[in-house]
């Protein structure tokens, strides 16, 4: 048995390619658009590691999607996680679970989805201004 990806339906692709690529870092690694079927499945990667995919799939016909919360949290491990906050936060994305511990932190995609940031190796020192941040909304 191998892993090959988790699913995530998306509302708005190009939201969702912004966040996921252009903000969190993750590529692009194939795409199939269905006429047909009226939706688009898009693959994404963190680079070097394109064994673990996360598919996003976009219907073309809106519906509603129950909240992302149910759905648990996609998870990372990133080379520095107060420089990859740093950068989500300037991006305009809210850091819902600051790294205060220098190990985790949590954000959402602009679809609800939970996605987790581990330090890898251990855990960085506690450091401003992450260690007195407060925890926003869900995570």
């Amino acid at each position: 048995m191998k892993y090959l990806h988790t699913m995530v339906r998306v509302t708005n692709l190009d939201e969702s390619i912004d966040f996921y690529c252009n903000k969190l870092g993750l590529t692009e690694v194939g795409r199939y658009d269905n006429e047909a079927g009226r939706f688009s499945l898009v693959f994404l990667a963190a680079p070097g590691n394109e064994d673990a995919q996360v598919e996003l799939t976009h219907n073309w016909d809106p519906e509603p999607y129950g909240g992302g919360r149910n759905f648990g949290h996609l998870a990372y491990q990133v080379d520095d996680i107060y420089a990859l906050c740093q950068h989500l936060m300037d991006s305009g994305v809210t850091i819902n679970r600051p790294p205060r511990d220098g190990h985790m932190a949590f954000v959402r995609s602009p679809d609800g989805i939970s996605v987790e940031l581990l330090q890898k190796g251990p855990a960085l020192p506690p450091a401003a201004p992450w260690q007195d941040m407060p925890n926003v909304g869900e995570w």
